[in-house]
Parts: structure tokens; sequence; C-alpha cells
């Protein structure tokens, strides 16, 4: 099958040149408070790599890193500049999201913490201005469940959508049998790290 017999692409599938990846405030002295915050960080670093390969837009923010530390070494080192907010929401950084409609982008896959205060704010935010947001769920945390379901709930019933890094990353890559899709598959093939 060539390229040109395939049914025309959902709009609810998120592309390389349509969708971008927000890292939301993965900071040191409050990401190890979350329960199973290593597989969260682990989940975002490899949606970031997965983001660089495929060339899908990537920035990140910090909630007042002064009280908060910087985000987590491992991602910003992949994340380059990152700004900082005293709001809440992102949309507290309103050049991140400039940029984005600078570069014709209209979905957002957001990432972080916490999904109740600084995710749902900012997914909230992002509905009400027009863009189409994911949520990969595996990728955001809380430190209590309570609050981690009941945002989930209230961020989908508001119209955003549910997904995974494994999906979101192949979505993202489209097609197999590219040397893009080698190294996505490989980043989907990584051992899970083990929480304490």
């Amino acid at each position: 099958m060539n390229e040109s017999d395939r049914l025309p692409r959902s709009p609810e599938l998120m592309s390389r040149d349509d969708s971008a990846l927000l890292v939301v405030d993965v900071q040191d002295k409050l990401v190890s408070l979350i329960p199973h915050y290593r597989r969260l960080i682990w989940n975002i670093r490899r949606l970031i790599d997965g983001a660089k390969i495929l060339g899908v837009a990537v920035t990140g923010t910090e909630q007042y890193p002064r009280g908060l530390g910087p985000t987590t070494e491992v991602l910003a080192s992949r994340l380059g500049e990152i700004p900082e907010k005293l709001t809440f929401s992102c949309g507290g950084c309103p050049q991140v999201f400039d940029g984005f409609r600078e570069a014709d982008i209209h979905k957002l896959l957001v990432v972080g913490i916490e999904a109740h205060v600084c995710i749902q704010q900012t997914v909230l935010d992002a509905l009400a201005d027009g863009f189409q947001v994911y949520l990969a769920v595996d990728a955001v945390g809380a430190r209590h469940d309570i609050d981690f379901q009941t945002a989930l709930r209230r961020m989908e019933s508001s119209g955003a959508v549910l997904t995974t890094t494994e999906a979101a990353l192949f979505e993202w890559c489209d097609v197999a049998g590219t040397t893009e899709f080698k190294q996505i598959s490989a980043l989907v093939r990584e051992t899970e790290p083990t929480d304490a």
C-alpha cells in the first residue's frame, strides 16, 4: 500500500506538524513527593526524546523555581530555556502559546505535575483559548490519588483527550519501517524503572 491509498488521517490524531509537547513544572522539590515519580520522569523523558526524533515542538515551564527548585536535571538538560511562572496555569507564560500559534500548532500534549493544580489550570485555559489538548496520563502526577483521578475526570469532561506515552509516540510517528520508527520503537522497549 502506498501513502496515497490510505484513508485521510483523523483530525483527532496528533501529528508531528500540528502538535507540541508541554512539560509542566517537573521540579526537584515537588516531583519526589509524587507516587511513582521515577516512572513519571521516565515517561516524560521518553516523550521529549521521541518529540526531538520526530521534530515535534517541545517546551517546559517552572513554577516559582526559587521555592520549588529547578526542573529535574534529566529533563532540564533536554528542554533548553525554561520560562518561569507564578501563575499556576502555563497561561502565565504567554510567550509559550504565542510560539505555538506562530508555528501553526493547535494541539498540545500536556505532561507534568500536579494534575489538579498547574496541569488542570493549564489544560482548561488552553482549551478555552482554542487548543486541542491531550494528556499522557502516565506522564502526569499528583501527590494524592483522589486529586489525580478527579482532575483527569474534570479535564476529560471539559474536552481534553486522555492518552498514554506509548500511544502518543506512535501517533506522532504515524508509519512503521522508517529510521524514526526504529528509534521510537527503541524508546518504547526501554525497561520501566522500579519505584521505591
